[in-house]
């Protein structure tokens, strides 16, 4: 019997293609990732109870979009994120976006930066707020 396969020449040489390659019969996700799917984010924690649809927009539209568009790294969006929150004085927001800038990437001597900047154009008090949540967060709670 031939050998099954489809022949070709290329570049003077003949490529032999031998069996086609089935496709990988679909397979479910690794079983962490489907726990991990199974419970809910944090959104959901914190307002599905009370507000179903603003924690499905903040999970579908705020993280799985706009924090996901490669116009700007993490790490610059949590600047933004943390320099807006320290400007509204929103210090139980800030104490999250802080640990998960500091997560993508942002420093203790950025952040004290930011806060130092800030402080002239969103107010002292809110910059010694922010201080507070930052200390928290880079150093721990004293």
């Amino acid at each position: 019997m031939p050998p099954r396969g489809i022949w070709e020449a290329r570049e003077a040489q003949s490529v032999t293609w031998m069996e086609r390659v089935a496709e990988p019969p679909a397979s479910s996700p690794p079983a962490a990732a489907t726990a991990a799917a199974l419970q809910p984010s944090r959104a959901q924690q914190l307002m599905g109870a009370m507000a179903p649809k603003l924690a499905q927009l903040t999970d579908e539209v705020l993280y799985a979009d706009v924090w996901a568009r490669p116009g700007l790294s993490p790490r610059d969006r949590s600047l933004i994120t943390v320099s807006a929150l320290i400007a509204m004085n929103r210090p139980d927001q800030l104490r999250s976006h802080l640990t998960l800038g500091r997560t993508n990437g942002l420093t203790q001597d950025e952040i004290a930066e930011t806060l130092t900047h800030l402080a002239f154009y969103a107010g002292w008090p809110n910059a010694v707020t922010a201080t507070g949540v930052a200390r928290d967060v880079y150093i721990g709670k004293p």
